[in-house]
């Protein structure tokens, strides 16, 4: 931790110094600033919030023909997040479970892991960036990090966005995306206590009107978590990262810039070893870092359409003691053309190119073979949005990908919008969308007689969704705001472990399955000073293997997922300068792994207590611990945690 603070602070140096040189002339005060952050939008303006990740070219939220949830800034900023995986909790469409300090089980509409198959059906982005690993097609989510202070929103689509994104984009895409360097101009340090860690962030922008920039950097530490029984679980963890992002404008043409550079350092216990309070047993710890670059140029041209094209390298390193370590460089480019409105028709198409180096140092506890592996994948996509009347519409698309492992794969996609009213529309969809196969289905191999205990399937295919949905979204006035989307998702060709004549377990594609549900969420604005908003998802799921399948137990741990989750959350402004948060969030059972269902209340009361100075005091889990992923002997418990943050800003 003491590296990560001394890098803070030669950041925080360097940050001083531009901005003495720096013009800040017409800007607004800090005052100014965080006083427009502390007034949360209306309902009415949460509705009109323009999202890009449905279509790919900007809409209103109110319009989108897709089960779509906008976690803000102001809705980070109230509930008191920590990290990315605390934030996504707010999206009631999403299903968050933390299994250790920094392993997270994240999915939408189920299939979040299981004992053969981590969560590795849902697209994660970051300013369009992917952060999935080609390892296993799923998040390591103590990866990808962002400075909360400045995402301007993460747009959490749940079901299947295959045709826009591509395979692996299966139960839903999230989409996190960060402010324009212009609404991040001045100074911000951040400094949080808790009573199970400390962070430090800190932030610095300047430029002139025609062109802006940040520089930021973070660290953070948490202790070793605990079981239920008081055992410590050597799972300690500390981060830092570093970055910069710089936007301009030139005629018709803006450019952005984003890098960032991260390093850390986690515990891991040692299989079945767990430690009295105070004592250390594990085996050598988990050290990641990595560092990405990417630019946006996008191009608004003469008759109304417009060009744009996202370009990044991506370089992730993870040593795992004694199994693995894995280096992986990506480079991928993104080309899109939005044409201008062609009569009823408004059409977008683009294409994508992905390369990758992967190497792995192999052990004698797993192998990747080969251990080293170059891989591209290339895709086209188009879809069009047809105004069949007024308040009809029809969107058509589809996207052709070839991947490594199974070659080219359809993903179409269909969907109908009617606009009852302007407040008011019902809409359906269908799609057909694929995970594909990654490292692990291939290439992975356990050593064991005979002459593997575990090989890759050489005859892994990729798994099939069919997916149906039915959505409705309405707006009651200016004070009430509502969602609900029924959906019906048919499996095909899941991954299962095969035992071969020769006594190998092998992957393949022997299992299918259904699952149906429902999510809804609405948002109540009580009186000028309060608001209520809810959520609540129900879920089936349902599986069986094909005939002539010899799996040893993929059924039985497939749908590792509660049956329903429900969360509830209150905001109540006292003034301009307070207010308070609370929180209560219920998930159901996960009978397989035993995890009883929970209930956790947590709260926030900030203070605005002088120009450019936030007080924040935050409460976590406060009836109590609870376990949220994995088998009691070996998952932590999630604990009562209490903390203090205070937000500088200039």
């Amino acid at each position: 931790m003491t590296r990560h603070l001394s890098f803070l602070l030669l950041g925080m140096v360097t940050a001083a110094c531009a901005q003495a040189s720096g013009d800040q002339d017409g800007e607004r005060t800090a005052a100014e600033r965080q006083a427009a952050e502390f007034a949360d939008l209306s309902i009415e303006e949460l509705a009109n919030i323009d999202v890009t990740s449905v279509s790919k070219r900007p809409e209103r939220l109110q319009d989108a023909p897709a089960s779509v949830f906008v976690i803000t800034a102001d809705d980070i900023r109230r509930a008191g997040s920590r990290s990315l995986p605390e934030a996504l909790r707010l999206a009631p469409n999403l299903q968050v479970a933390r299994a250790s300090n920094s392993g997270y089980y994240i999915s939408a509409r189920g299939l979040n892991g299981t004992s053969n198959s981590p969560a590795n059906k849902l697209l994660v982005m970051i300013d369009g960036r992917s952060v999935y690993s080609p390892l296993f097609s799923g998040v390591f989510w103590d990866e990808p990090d962002v400075m909360l202070e400045d995402v301007e929103r993460i747009e959490v689509i749940s079901g299947p966005g295959g045709t826009l994104w591509g395979v692996n984009a299966v139960n839903g895409v999230i989409n996190i995306i960060t402010r324009h360097a212009a609404d991040t101009q001045g100074d911000l340090l951040a400094l949080r206590g808790d009573s199970d860690g400390a962070q430090a962030a800190f932030r610095h922008g300047a430029g002139d009107a025609g062109h802006r920039w940040r520089v930021y950097g973070k660290v953070f530490g948490l202790p070793r978590s605990e079981l239920n029984t008081g055992a410590h679980i050597d799972d300690a963890w500390d981060q830092g990262q570093v970055g910069f992002r710089s936007d301009w404008e030139r005629g018709a043409d803006r450019f952005s810039v984003n890098a960032n550079a991260w390093r850390g350092r986690q515990g891991q216990p040692a299989p079945g070893a767990i430690s009295a309070p105070g004592a250390g047993t594990g085996v050598d710890d988990i050290i990641t870092r990595g560092a990405n670059l990417s630019g946006h140029w996008e191009h608004a041209l003469d008759d109304g359409g417009s060009v744009s094209v996202l370009a990044y390298v991506d370089h992730r390193y993870r040593q795992v003691p004694p199994t693995f370590t894995d280096s992986v460089d990506i480079a991928d480019v993104q080309v899109q053309h939005s044409l201008p409105a062609l009569g009823a028709h408004n059409i977008v198409w683009g294409g994508e190119y992905r390369y990758s180096r992967d190497s792995v140092t192999n052990s004698r506890f797993v192998a990747f073979l080969p251990a080293s592996d170059k891989q591209a994948w290339a895709s086209l996509f188009v879809q069009d949005q047809v105004a069949l009347r007024d308040d009809l519409q029809l969107t058509a698309g589809a996207r052709y990908e070839r991947n490594p492992y199974t070659g080219a794969e359809f993903l179409p996609t269909l969907r109908l919008s009617w606009r009852m009213s302007p407040a008011h529309s019902l809409w359906t969809a269908y799609s057909r969308t694929v995970r594909a196969p990654s490292r692990l289905d291939v290439d992975a191999f356990v050593p064991g007689a005979p002459p593997f205990l575990l090989a890759g399937g050489p005859r892994v295919r990729s798994e099939v969704a069919r997916v149906f949905e039915l959505g409705y979204r309405g707006q009651v006035g200016q004070d009430l705001s509502y969602s609900v989307t029924a959906f019906r998702n048919l499996y095909d060709h899941l991954r299962t472990t095969d035992l071969t004549p020769a006594g190998t377990i092998e992957f393949g594609n022997q299992m299918e399955g259904r699952a149906h549900g429902i999510e809804a969420w609405a948002s109540y604005q009580m009186s000028e000073a309060w608001r209520l908003s809810a959520g609540v998802t129900a879920l089936r799921e349902r599986f069986s293997l094909k005939p002539g399948s010899t799996d040893l137990g993929s059924l039985a741990t497939t749908g590792v997922d509660p049956a329903y989750t429900a969360q509830l959350r209150s905001n109540y402004a006292f003034d301009s300068a307070r207010e308070l948060e609370v929180a209560l969030r219920r998930v159901g059972p996960v009978g397989l792994l035993a995890v009883p269902g929970y209930t956790a209340v947590d709260l926030r009361f900030g203070w605005r207590f002088a120009p450019g100075m936030e007080l924040s005091v935050i409460g976590a889990n406060l009836n109590g611990g609870h376990r949220e992923y994995g088998v009691a002997q070996f998952a932590s418990e999630v604990p009562r945690s209490l903390g203090i943050k205070l937000v500088w800003q200039r």
